[in-house]
């Protein structure tokens, strides 16, 4: 099992691309198996979740061709099995996202229970309640989750959900696409995330109105069509090299992103002290040298602050001037990696959930463990700004969700190399 082996140093400085997002292209390339014919989807990262995705619709009997760049061209109606299996699924929670298209387009489907990363509780049963609305006739046997559309297939509904949910608005808003009649989320998802698979569903030929609110309105079509779509940049691993930036007191550009869907984390960083700049595709930060002020950081459903940026700043805040309180809201297990950081020298207890941070200066070498995706990449800012050599162990949760990381903090300055045991 590789590990990741860094050594404390300086500030990054440099320049590096955003890849694009995993968290769109996963629904997105799931969403190709509710067209009649092929779909070319671009700016796919190179992520192990996303080959898995791939693997996915091979079993499935779909026809792809990847191109050398990881461009996907996915024929759906080429499909000849509605069966997502374990084997594949245990390995990625979004997985689960075949559902609505397969049991919108083929009449019905058989997913296994997802799996993913061990960071708390994250029901279905939003998703299954949506398609239920819906007219879809579901049964939970042995691991799997089994349904079937009713005659004539599923019907417009108004469906409200009882929590803010992404991956429920992405499968039943998949499902609505081909729909009989008109169907309302309430309490909808608006991440952008969200507003990339809608217009992706859109460039399709599907009726999508009020992505990015808090209501969708999805007019069902009888088919949808190919196109050539570019998925958006990835603003997690954007947040997350700012975040390591500012933690070491470095200056950095990113470039192929824009500042419009990082709101929450960019005013987080400017707070800590550093100076942003930016323009339609791309970000800068400077520390100017400064150590960064801790601050204060409560994860909301978007457009709030995103869970998936909590790890690294309380990595940050780890060595941040200051006192600093970190509440996580989203899910119950997200804080762990705070145990870790202790090892390193951190001053961080835990009360419910909430964490409290004092900073210190440095902090000190150790082995650690990532627990998750996020957890993974705070050991690695928390790597960057230690003295000595930290082996972060088991990073094949960071493969899931960082393209090269390694080699982008390498051109950032940082000394860090991926080891086997």
């Amino acid at each position: 099992m590789d590990k990741l082996l860094i050594s404390g140093g300086g500030p990054l400085a440099g320049e590096i691309r955003v890849s694009g997002s995993k968290n769109a292209a996963l629904p997105i390339l799931a969403a190709t198996l509710l067209s009649s014919e092929p779909v070319m989807v671009r700016n796919l990262p190179h992520l192990h979740d996303i080959t898995t995705m791939i693997a996915l619709l091979r079993s499935m009997g779909t026809e792809l061709i990847v191109d050398e760049n990881l461009g996907v061209e996915i024929n759906g109606s080429t499909t000849t099995e509605t069966t997502a299996p374990y084997e594949l699924v245990k390995t990625m929670r979004a997985s689960i996202l075949v559902l609505g298209p397969l049991l919108a387009h083929f009449g019905h489907a058989r997913v296994s229970f997802p799996g993913g990363c061990a960071i708390g509780s994250r029901p279905v049963d939003q998703h299954l309640r949506g398609l239920e609305a819906m007219g879809a006739i579901i049964d939970v046997d042995a691991g799997y989750i089994t349904a079937r559309a009713p005659e004539g297939g599923l019907r417009g509904a108004h469906v409200l959900f009882d929590m803010v949910t992404v991956g429920g608005t992405e499968n039943v808003m998949m499902a609505a696409a081909l729909a009989k009649g008109r169907t309302v989320l309430e309490n909808a998802a608006r991440e952008p995330e969200i507003v990339d698979l809608a217009n992706c569903l859109i460039a399709m030929g599907a009726k999508i109105s009020g992505h990015g609110s808090a209501t969708i309105t999805i007019d069902g079509v009888e088919r949808l069509h190919g196109c050539t779509y570019h998925v958006m940049a990835d603003r997690i691993e954007a947040g997350t090299y700012l975040v390591a930036a500012a933690a070491t007191r470095g200056s950095i550009r990113l470039r192929d992103i824009g500042p419009d869907t990082l709101e929450a984390v960019l005013v987080k960083l400017v707070e800590a002290g550093a100076k942003i700049d930016s323009g339609d595709d791309w970000i800068s930060l400077d520390m100017e040298g400064r150590r960064p002020k801790a601050v204060n950081i409560k994860t909301m459903p978007y457009p709030g602050f995103p869970t998936d940026m909590q790890a690294q700043f309380t990595a940050m805040n780890a060595v941040a001037d200051g006192v600093s309180h970190v509440t996580e809201t989203i899910f119950e297990n997200r804080l762990i990696q705070t145990h870790e950081m202790n090892r390193m020298g951190a001053k961080i207890s835990i009360e419910g959930n909430t964490a409290m941070i004092t900073g210190t200066e440095r902090l000190k070498a150790a082995p650690v463990m990532a627990s998750d995706l996020r957890a993974s990449a705070s050991l690695v800012i928390a790597g960057l700004v230690a003295d000595g050599d930290t082996l972060v162990d088991r990073i094949y949760h960071i493969d899931r969700g960082y393209e090269c990381i390694e080699e982008k903090f390498h051109a950032l300055g940082a000394t860090i190399r991926r080891v086997a045991n």
